[in-house]
């Protein structure tokens, strides 16, 4: 599980971030990407990377402003081209409003898509679950209708306990696998073993929440708790004008991100959505200041990869 960040500005684009967009690349988990918010040029920022948009399974709108969604049209359109076909389906999650932005957009231009797209409007609680995944959306308090996400990924099955295995003297074969499935099975010998017995402890799923554009409010905690990784919009700095632009605005400050996650046992926090603002020696500061309230912070530029381990390989981590 790793996160690529696409676009970590805000507003409009700049000469060394571009707007919104954050791919979550689950290719061992699942075999598939799910990006949070398309902002303008999305596209032209993966032909940067490896990622394939036939790979992108999902997409998650936070809001409706312009450098959050800008992108879509473009991004369905292109993902047609490269092939995507009937059995390439793609569902968007978002609020209410943008199926009728996006089916405008393509109607407009004549964009006939040849893969199936498949909208989810927004409420709050899950609204994604299979045997692999959790996604769970709340409300958060902009200045429209702003939704945040916290993705929970089932815990792994434990290990299959090889050395008790063969201490019991249980042949190699096919076996094996149905033991590591928990299955209970009958050996050649009459023998009744249940594999629940010859299992590790199950590995505990990672949980990453995205927060974009929002005030602080309570909501953003709960999304936030015990999170292994927050991305959290951090579009302006600490001081006393700083916090007077995010109020009015409806953002929060890297004090408002760090908070959050000091105050929710989060192991780290991942600031994106900046200002154009804070570059040179203004980014040395945000940088610092917000390491002084909540020190395992990144502040992610465009095309970083953050990765996402389990909490085991996690202890010590910078």
């Amino acid at each position: 599980m790793e996160l690529e960040f696409l676009g970590t500005g805000s507003g409009q684009p700049s000469k060394f971030r571009n707007v919104a967009s954050i791919a979550l690349k689950l290719l061992d988990e699942r075999n598939a990407v799910w990006l949070f918010d398309v902002g303008e040029a999305t596209q032209h920022q993966i032909l940067q990377t490896t990622i394939r948009p036939r790979k992108i399974e999902k997409i998650f709108i936070s809001h409706l402003h312009g450098d959050h969604i800008f992108g879509l049209p473009g991004l369905l359109s292109s993902r047609s081209f490269q092939g995507a076909d009937k059995n390439e389906p793609l569902t968007i999650y978002g609020p209410k409003g943008l199926k009728s932005f996006v089916t405008a957009a393509l109607r407009v231009s004549e964009t006939h898509l040849t893969y199936p797209v498949h909208f989810v409007e927004l409420e709050a609680g899950t609204i994604f679950e299979d045997e692999t995944f959790k996604v769970v959306a709340a409300p958060l308090k902009h200045r429209i209708e702003a939704w945040g996400f916290r993705v929970e990924e089932k815990a792994h099955p434990g290990e299959l306990l090889i050395d008790k295995v063969r201490a019991d003297e249980i042949p190699a074969g096919p076996v094996y696998g149905r033991l590591k499935a928990g299955e209970t099975v009958t050996l050649d010998d009459g023998r009744v073993v249940n594999g629940q017995d010859y299992l590790g402890p199950a590995q505990p799923g990672r949980v990453v929440t995205f927060i974009y554009d929002t005030l602080p409010n309570d909501q953003t905690a709960d999304l936030a708790r015990y999170a292994d990784v927050l991305v959290h919009e951090s579009t302006y700095g600490q001081s006393r004008e700083e916090v007077k632009l995010a109020r009015a605005h409806g953002h929060s400050t890297s004090r408002d991100a760090a908070k959050i996650a000091a105050e929710n046992n989060v192991q780290r926090l991942v600031l994106t959505h900046i200002s154009a603002r804070y570059i040179g020696p203004l980014l040395k500061r945000f940088i610092t200041d917000v390491k002084n309230i909540f020190p395992n912070t990144y502040v992610a530029r465009d095309f970083d990869i953050v990765d996402v381990p389990f909490k085991k390989e996690q202890h010590g981590s910078k």
